[in-house]
């Protein structure tokens, strides 16, 4: 299939323009075989940068299919390995920004969807929503506009979603990475008529980052994935061969078999603890956060607001 899925992508790379037809075209050829390959990965990036126009339709089209490629393309699914985050990187970064509201897009619904994803994809993802907020113009495919003289309600959406990704650097939690982000974006905009939306998500997302708790191991690495999945399809293991190993390698179990079995299950993870935990702001980061507030030299109000909302959840 991938030869004719070029080659309708390089037609309408030659017109500056793909009709919703040519759209469809494009689904049958790219779903035929039910893979998105890398070579039509990256003629789609070709077409994406000769469009004159992205049509919401196009956009769709191009977010799930990158999308795709870069989270199912290999195992492990929901995945992207180093590689693949190079690769992507590579595709955006070919003029030295983000080219169109699809390829942000793209990279915040691969935060999204994903498991995980490596640091490297994490950080260039997060420079690029900053640096699209600050600078950025023009329609957003969720509504509204990309504004660079404040923080307008669409940006507010898509900051809310990268900081709070599943495979971004903590799942459903904000991270020291994210609440700075955060604050730059704040005294950048201080003084402009930013959207309603952006009060609540700074002190949101701070209070979040400091009150809040990432288990150690929410997220399991690409290597580790694939270990897991290496195990569960290997069609030689059985029962015996696993009880074998826990033979080997449990202590005293050659001699003791029974009182493995016997032994009372540890106690699970108590999240309500963790919670709490998470809950008191350590010194770490009260230091942080004086520093991120006299950055500046003064408290402006929605660093007030912020201290109030934290000294009344103490």
């Amino acid at each position: 299939m991938t030869t004719q899925f070029i080659a309708i992508a390089e037609t309408a790379a030659a017109d500056g323009q793909i009709t919703a037809e040519g759209i469809l075209a494009l689904r049958r050829e790219g779903w035929g075989d039910g893979i998105i390959t890398r070579a039509e990965a990256e003629a789609l990036f070709a077409l994406n940068a000769a469009l004159n126009e992205r049509s919401n339709e196009w956009v769709d089209f191009f977010v799930e299919a990158i999308g795709e490629f870069t989270l199912n393309g290999s195992e492990p699914r929901l995945q992207c390995s180093d590689e693949e985050a190079a690769w992507l990187i590579d595709q955006v970064d070919r003029d030295g920004r983000v080219e169109s509201m699809a390829e942000l897009e793209t990279l915040v619904r691969i935060l999204e969807r994903a498991e995980n994803t490596p640091d490297r994809l994490k950080n260039y993802v997060l420079c690029e929503v900053e640096r699209a907020v600050l600078s950025g113009t023009g329609p957003t495919r969720c509504g509204g506009e990309l504004s660079a003289t404040h923080i307008s309600a669409a940006e507010c959406r898509i900051i809310r979603r990268v900081i709070f990704s599943a495979g971004g650097h903590g799942p459903a939690a904000v991270t020291r990475l994210d609440a700075e982000m955060l604050f730059r974006l704040k005294d950048e905009t201080l003084a402009e008529e930013n959207a309603a939306e952006w009060d609540d998500l700074f002190i949101d997302g701070v209070a979040n980052y400091l009150k809040g708790f990432i288990l150690p191991h929410a997220q399991v690495s690409h290597a580790r994935k694939l270990e897991l999945e290496a195990f569960i399809a290997d069609n030689r293991a059985n029962v015996g061969r696993f009880m074998g190993r826990v033979a080997r390698e449990a202590p005293k179990v050659a001699n003791h078999f029974g009182k493995v079995f016997g032994k009372k299950r540890p106690a699970g993870t108590d999240f309500a603890a963790l919670a709490t935990q998470g809950e008191k702001i350590d010194d770490f980061e009260k230091e942080w956060l004086d520093r991120m507030v006299e950055a500046d030299g003064e408290v402006d109000e929605l660093e007030s607001r912020l201290i109030a909302r934290l000294t009344a959840e103490d």
